[in-house]
């Protein structure tokens, strides 16, 4: 007598480059960006308006240039107070922080976790061929690990 199987068919896993498992599958594209020229009041506005807690600072040629976040913003209207200056004249390339990190849009967004875990940073921008083409999140990472959640994780 042969050995019988009650495992039943199994499905077929998917290959790892038929899941979606890069930064650039989950990374925003659609980007709020800030000029270094601007005012940093309009960015606070910008902020508070689209309900985002920084972004890229560009030039005219889409070139990432810094990152102005609210920690930047209340750090300038608090120094505007205490000094008594008006904050208006205030622009962005003077208190956007300019050493910026970035990250690989190739890179695996289980990755691309450990370096958000490592550095403490909210929010890397991904660049290509100079130019800044989206940026991804802790907050994108947490939508992948959801969206991934019904697979099992050691196909991956």
């Amino acid at each position: 007598m042969g050995i019988i199987s009650f495992q039943g068919a199994r499905s077929k896993t998917k290959k790892q480059d038929e899941t979606p498992i890069k930064v650039s599958d989950y990374m925003t594209k659609e980007l709020i960006t800030f000029k270094p020229d601007q005012s940093v009041m309009e960015v606070v506005e910008a902020l508070v308006k689209y309900k985002i807690s920084g972004g890229p600072v560009v030039d005219n040629n889409n070139k990432l240039l810094g990152i102005i976040s609210e920690g930047d913003c209340i750090k300038q209207l608090n120094e505007s107070r205490y000094y008594n200056m008006p904050i208006d004249d205030a622009k962005v390339e003077n208190f956007m922080v300019k050493d910026v990190e970035t990250i690989d849009g190739n890179l695996n967004i289980f990755d691309a976790a450990n370096k958000f875990l490592q550095t403490k940073r909210r929010r890397f921008p991904i660049i290509e061929d100079g130019k800044l083409v989206g940026q991804i999140s802790q907050k994108d990472v947490m939508k992948a690990a959801l969206k991934l959640n019904s697979q099992h994780w050691r196909d991956l």
